[in-house]
């Protein structure tokens, strides 16, 4: 999960480009755009099949890594602190190191085999609540020394195993939890699961995301609040104050040579600006002495200095690899609570298909497309497990968001996107310098970054009646109690003794993890207490996924395999009822399967092909 779900990005763009441009698609049918656009905002630079100037690619390319930057060091951040890595600063950046390095990997695969649209794939905070869950169990527990600096030594061989230990048991349930996820991609079972699951689910579920993380943002925030204050308040001035603010910045084009062109860089790189100059006012704050060195003062977490070693430690160049924290192990109460993260982070990518292929130009995305999509991310986040992470991936919808503001559609940007973050988790370097934020810097992030992804799953209930009696009792239920269980649980944590040691530990992470407890009570009461689908919002909720665009000719040269893969396998009809390859794909066309008669078939996703799933879970 990524903030900013619902973002479409199309209210202004960062860059004047100059070059062919094509019309935005509607949702539905060639309909004229229901909201008041311009006719240049209207307008593509380049859709998702064009190849910019490589120089285009690569300044965009870097402008997607900066984009999500704020999510991928979040997450291993926070994992630290479950992983009793808070100071042990040389490690964390190894992790961030890694996270980048998968994360381009995934992104590649997901653009080249995959959903095949310009969307970023990076760490998901869908998996972070029930990791820290399972962190959270007693035999888990970071031992007290630990906790004190001056006690470790990141050398020894006793801290080496307490933190790879955890490291170990999070990335085999990533594993296998993530086979969950391929699973269901590439049998066709998606469509299945979006037939229960309406934003009564989804809103919940979301929203607890962000707020059972608010005691981490605390303790960061907290340890200088003057500090944490700054950076949030420079990350609001810059998102919502100066966005519509354009920055003159020199550009040269064949016809109009070197000159001046406008460019929005407070709407495209808010988090970055804020926390760079925040870190900058660190760095002065310590370099003059203002900022107390005495460790037991209250803002010395403040200091820039306090990791300087990292960068000295770090390698100038580190290939991350799979297992290099030792063979994974697994745990049961592990993969069903990570199981939990899985269904709503595939859930929600399916949305964000429909967003990037509309703003990139490209038809709504067909049925076997979207299997594939999640398929791949699963095969990521079991790549992400096998490497290290700690975490998943799933699709950035804030980089979807980027596409309406720079108008380049155009899925080599994010080509070189995913290159470039495989280049900076190879540099060791690079992730040095982002363990030495202070943390009071990244506290003020976590607090603006969390309050989204929080109000990102509230603004799912626009598509339900919320004047409705029925629908705000599930909310409100459902929020409340993914609150206090969870809470009562963590310190009550003795009290679950079935007598059965392996259902104990599944019952202490999935009730401890939040948005499991909101999700699952919002689940079974949306679809036991009786309500129309238009009350429900299934309807509203529905209708972006209804628009299968399978055999047109445009989905063909968009959605089909690369490489001549298609036109390999195209001459043998069964594939068509293959889930994840093209069914009745004109001959015409770089398809698997022919069936010229087929044009305008259409089918909901959520009601997908019989014939679809039962080959699906055969294969």
């Amino acid at each position: 999960m990524s903030p900013e779900k619902e973002n479409n990005g199309l209210d202004n763009y960062a860059f004047a480009l100059e070059g062919r441009f094509c019309d935005l698609p509607d949702t539905k049918h060639g309909e004229e755009l229901d909201r008041p656009l311009d006719e240049d905002n209207n307008k593509l630079a380049y859709c998702v099949t064009d190849v910019p100037p490589w120089y285009l690619c690569i300044i965009l390319g870097i402008q997607h890594c900066l984009t999500a930057f704020g999510g991928i060091i979040a997450i291993p951040l926070i994992l630290s602190q479950g992983l009793c890595l808070q100071h042990d600063g040389l490690t964390q950046s190894h992790l961030i190191s890694t996270i980048f390095f998968v994360s381009g990997i995934c992104t590649l695969l997901q653009v080249t085999f995959g959903i095949r649209l310009p969307i970023l794939q990076g760490g998901t905070f869908t998996l972070l609540a029930p990791s820290m869950a399972m962190l959270s169990m007693p035999e888990w527990t970071c031992p007290a020394w630990t906790q004190n600096a001056s006690l470790v030594n990141t050398s020894s061989t006793e801290f080496t195993d307490v933190w790879q230990s955890r490291m170990r048991a999070l990335q085999g349930s990533i594993m296998v939890g993530s086979l969950f996820q391929v699973f269901v991609g590439f049998s066709g079972l998606i469509g299945l699961f979006m037939r229960f699951i309406g934003p009564l689910t989804i809103a919940p579920t979301i929203s607890l995301i962000g707020l059972s993380l608010f005691d981490s943002a605390g303790i960061s925030a907290g340890n200088h609040w003057g500090i944490s204050a700054m950076t949030t308040a420079l990350i609001i001035l810059f998102s919502q104050y100066l966005r519509h603010i354009p920055v003159p910045f020199p550009t040269y084009s064949k016809d109009k040579k070197l000159h001046m062109s406008p460019v929005y860089v407070f709407q495209i790189l808010p988090v970055l600006l804020g926390i760079t100059l925040s870190w900058l006012i660190c760095y002065i704050l310590t370099t003059y002495s203002i900022l107390p060195s005495d460790p037991d003062q209250y803002g010395y977490l403040a200091r820039t200095d306090l990791k300087g070693d990292v960068m000295g430690q770090a390698p100038w160049f580190r290939f991350p690899y799979p297992g290099q924290w030792g063979v994974p192990t697994v745990s049961l109460a592990g993969v069903v609570g990570i199981l939990a993260g899985v269904i709503s982070s595939m859930i929600e990518s399916v949305g964000d298909y429909h967003a990037c292929a509309r703003l990139s130009g490209a038809p709504p995305p067909p049925k076997h497309a979207i299997n594939r999509g999640i398929g791949i991310e699963g095969l990521g986040c079991l790549l992400a497990g096998a490497w290290g992470t700690g975490n998943g991936t799933t699709s950035y919808s804030e980089n979807v968001g980027a596409l309406g503001i720079t108008k380049v559609g155009s899925r080599m940007v994010i080509v070189a996107s995913g290159v470039l973050m495989v280049v900076m988790g190879v540099f060791g370097k690079v992730g040095a310098i982002f363990t030495t934020i202070p943390s009071p810097v990244i506290g003020g992030m976590f607090m603006v970054m969390f309050g989204v992804i929080s109000a990102a799953g509230v603004s799912n209930l626009q598509y339900a009646n919320m004047n409705s009696s029925r629908n705000i009792f599930i909310f409100g239920f459902s929020m409340f109690s993914g609150l206090v269980i969870p809470n009562w649980i963590l310190k009550n944590s003795k009290t679950i003794a079935t007598g059965v040691v392996e259902l104990d530990q599944v019952l202490q992470v999935l009730l401890t993890t939040s948005m499991f407890v909101g999700g699952f009570f919002g689940f079974a009461l949306d679809n036991t207490i009786p309500g129309s689908k238009h009350e429900r919002g299934i309807l509203a909720w529905n209708k972006v996924h209804e628009d299968d665009s399978s055999n047109t000719l445009e989905s063909g040269e968009v959605y089909n395999l690369p490489f001549g893969i298609s036109t390999y396998l195209s001459s043998s009809s069964w594939l068509r009822y293959i889930p994840f390859c093209p069914p009745g794909v004109p001959s015409s066309l770089d398809g698997c399967g022919a069936d010229t008669n087929g044009l305008e078939h259409k089918q909901p996703l959520g009601h997908p092909e019989p014939s679809q799933i039962i080959i699906g879970v055969a294969l």
